[in-house]
């Protein structure tokens, strides 16, 4: 049975462990809000970074992947794609997009999801993209050996259009009765559209496109700064435990909500705390430094340029930037490869 079909068992009485995640975050909002309003020049880099992180991971999250200098051209739009795998990850970085400069004035309706969902698969010729399936499906573990094993079974497709307009007048009515936290109806949302799996392909990454839209339209925009799909790559094994444990039990209404809010808070406060480890590299006390360092260990790929340094580093002259790799270098964590304006340099190790 749906979540919003009976909030009340679900959110009437909220384990202590997840309100104190709730208000962990909501210090933390505050927090990123007002850095935000004073250094907005400074977090163009984070966001670029971002951008390119949250669509190499959320592509990689469905062992769909390029290589890392194909992935930061077609995130940088210098590119277009070859393959179908490149033609996804266009499609992923073209939907986020239009989350990132849009959030606020989308509408959270059905129509809109399928739309989407059309973004995603712009740059492949499936037909059925920003559609709603038409056959059913299921979820299934793979393993090593071979072995499939069913994780849960889907809405079936005769009954999606109908659970999916469900869907979203349960989540707009509880919106509007404001009784329980945004982030907990954003949450639930995001357990049940997995559970209807609206789509023949690509709903892992529509999941995480409209947790990103919801919570942007919740107030909550550290999503535009720090890569939520990377902290949820990192935490892969977690994430699709913490969606088992939530969805057991989902079509007879007997579902436990806790394990995967938990997670959803969990990796939102995860993403938080890294924003403010970056934001004291481009502010605070030796921030030119921390500024470097930073940019070396998110960098996506393990080679970068002088002038990719200057972009996400700027402020500082090249004999300074120079000094610093020189430091790095040192402690084993650079090879420079080639010298020179245009000089490259090879990340070693990331851990410093």
């Amino acid at each position: 049975m749906p979540t919003f079909q009976d909030l009340d068992k679900h959110f009437a009485s909220v384990p202590a462990a997840l309100l104190g995640q709730l208000a962990e975050i909501e210090r933390a909002s505050g927090r990123q809000e007002a850095f935000s309003a004073q250094h907005p020049n400074q977090l163009e880099t984070l966001k670029q970074i971002a951008m390119i992180q949250s669509t190499e991971a959320s592509n990689a999250i469905e062992n769909i992947t390029a290589p890392p200098e194909r992935i930061k051209d077609l995130v940088m739009e210098k590119t277009t794609p070859v393959n179908r795998p490149e033609a996804e990850i266009a499609g992923y970085r073209r939907a986020l997009d239009v989350v990132h400069a849009n959030a606020a004035n989308i509408p959270f309706e059905p129509n809109y999801v399928k739309q989407l969902h059309g973004y995603l698969f712009s740059f492949t010729q499936i037909r059925d993209a920003g559609d709603w399936k038409r056959i059913d499906n299921k979820v299934e573990d793979v393993y090593p050996d071979g072995r499939r094993v069913v994780r849960f079974t889907p809405v079936s497709a005769s009954e999606t259009p109908r659970a999916m307009d469900r869907l979203h007048q349960g989540f707009a009515d509880a919106q509007r009765a404001a009784r329980f936290h945004p982030l907990l109806l954003s949450s639930a949302y995001v357990l049940d559209f997995l559970v209807v799996h609206p789509f023949r392909d690509g709903n892992g990454r529509m999941a995480r496109l409209l947790a990103l839209l919801l919570l942007y339209q919740a107030g909550y925009e550290v999503g535009r700064f720090i890569s939520i799909e990377k902290l949820i790559e990192e935490t892969k094994d977690t994430y699709y435990d913490s969606l088992k444990a939530s969805t057991t039990g989902w079509h007879e209404g007997q579902h436990d909500l806790e394990p995967w809010c938990s997670y959803f808070c969990g990796v939102l406060i995860a993403v938080y705390r890294e924003f403010e480890e970056r934001a004291g590299a481009v502010a605070g006390r030796g921030s030119k430094r921390k500024l470097i360092h930073s940019f070396v260990r998110s960098s996506i790929t393990d080679e970068f340029t002088m002038g990719d340094l200057r972009r996400a580093a700027p402020g500082m002259t090249d004999s300074y930037r120079n000094k610093q790799l020189a430091v790095l270098k040192k402690a084993g964590v650079l090879e420079r490869v080639s010298a020179g304006r245009g000089a490259r340099w090879k990340i070693l190790r990331r851990d410093f």
